[in-house]
């Protein structure tokens, strides 16, 4: 095991009800807010009446931008740190999922850097200041909630890039289970293989002695394995969502990956995806990990048989290591497609191959990726063909 550094700032408030409380907890970092939201379900639910209601009981003043979109545009985050710099608005308030998560975190960077808040993005500029940032959670699936990362797209360039900055985690996340009730089955199943995904790449390392990470993260996989289908069929499954919700912060505040060095290549391959095609991070995700799997498993065949046996139940009596990677790697697929109902090729998500090359080049541009296995070009052109 490696040496490393854990800390992990941000409150959590997790369960039911526990959103009449950010009135409270706002009120104790700012006077008043950027209120960040996508617009739509957060007002037909109700919540944004309930959030309202307890910033003003609290004296908190708020000005609201919304409209923020899947794979959120640098424009919605420009917007953001104007709004903040013209109403000296000291804060802001996200109520959403990743998008909206990232997206906030954006702004409250861009607020104290006087050039384009791309300039992070496009590892011209870093951070140095952010303004603090408050969550109310609605979506079971990045982990933005209790990590200091953000992905923010640019429709001009067609990229998507992440950035991590200390000064980005939250100061407090308001995690309701209830509130992820009415999340649609298509949403619930790319957020559960959201989840996944982050455990997958800090799983998926070389490092020895670590028992504790590796079983944190057997755990998650397979709660995450068991109560997603249940919250797709049950969708109101207290139970189910706070399993899911949980597993969400825990797949990425910093846990489970300590002490090794984590992959992160089909996140980048993953990138691309959304960049071009505007599919949801969930479903690229799912489409590409099979494929990147088939691609490296060699490297360590050994690992991928602890994770057929350990995650996915596979029996590998009387098989090879190779044998028995394979076997997970089809029970992963299988998974996605049998029991999340979501598509693993590109084709699924009528995806054609004209872009691969192009993808290829860009997921690579400011560095090799991959610590698994490193990734050459062609690796990328490979795994791509293969989730066609």
């Amino acid at each position: 095991m490696r040496n490393f550094v854990f800390n992990s700032p941000t409150r959590i408030l997790f369960g039911k009800g526990q959103v009449e409380n950010v009135g409270k907890e706002t009120l104790a970092v700012a006077g008043k807010v950027l209120l960040l939201h996508s617009g739509g379900s957060v007002k037909q639910t109700g919540l944004y009446d309930r959030i309202t209601a307890r910033l003003r009981e609290n004296g908190v003043g708020f000005t609201e931008l919304s409209g923020v979109k899947p794979n959120p545009d640098i424009d919605i985050v420009r917007q953001g740190v104007s709004i903040c710099r013209n109403e000296v608005l000291p804060m802001v308030l996200a109520v959403g999922g990743g998008s909206v998560l990232d997206t906030a975190k954006a702004i409250s960077a861009g607020v104290f850097y006087e050039g384009d808040p791309w300039d992070f993005f496009d590892k011209k500029a870093q951070p140095a200041s952010a303004l603090p940032v408050g969550v109310v959670l609605t979506l079971s699936a990045t982990g933005s909630e209790a990590n200091g990362n953000t992905v923010i797209s640019n429709s001009q360039t067609k990229e998507k890039r992440p950035i991590y900055s200390p000064f980005l985690y939250p100061c407090f996340s308001i995690l309701d289970p209830e509130l992820t009730f009415t999340v649609p089955p298509d949403q619930t199943a790319y957020g559960a293989a959201d989840i996944l995904s982050h455990v997958y790449e800090q799983y998926f390392h070389h490092e020895k002695e670590t028992s504790i990470q590796d079983g944190f993260c057997e755990t998650l996989m397979r709660s995450v394995i068991e109560n997603a289908p249940i919250a797709i069929e049950r969708p109101s499954d207290y139970s189910a969502r706070s399993a899911l919700m949980w597993a969400s912060t825990l797949a990425l505040n910093g846990l489970i990956g300590a002490g090794a060095v984590g992959d992160w290549a089909s996140h980048m391959i993953e990138h691309e995806l959304s960049a071009h095609y505007g599919i949801a991070h969930g479903a690229g995700l799912a489409v590409v990990f099979p494929s990147w799997m088939t691609q490296v498993y060699k490297a360590n065949p050994a690992r991928f048989r602890r994770f057929a046996e350990k995650v996915w139940d596979v029996d590998t009596r009387g098989m090879t290591d190779e044998k028995a990677a394979l076997a997970g790697i089809s029970a992963v697929r299988d998974f996605y497609r049998d029991r999340l109902k979501i598509g693993v090729t590109m084709k699924d998500y009528a995806i054609d191959g004209t872009k691969i090359e192009t993808m290829a080049d860009s997921a690579m541009k400011f560095r090799a990726i991959g610590s698994f296995v490193q990734l050459t070009r062609d690796d990328i052109v490979a795994i791509y063909k293969r989730a066609m």
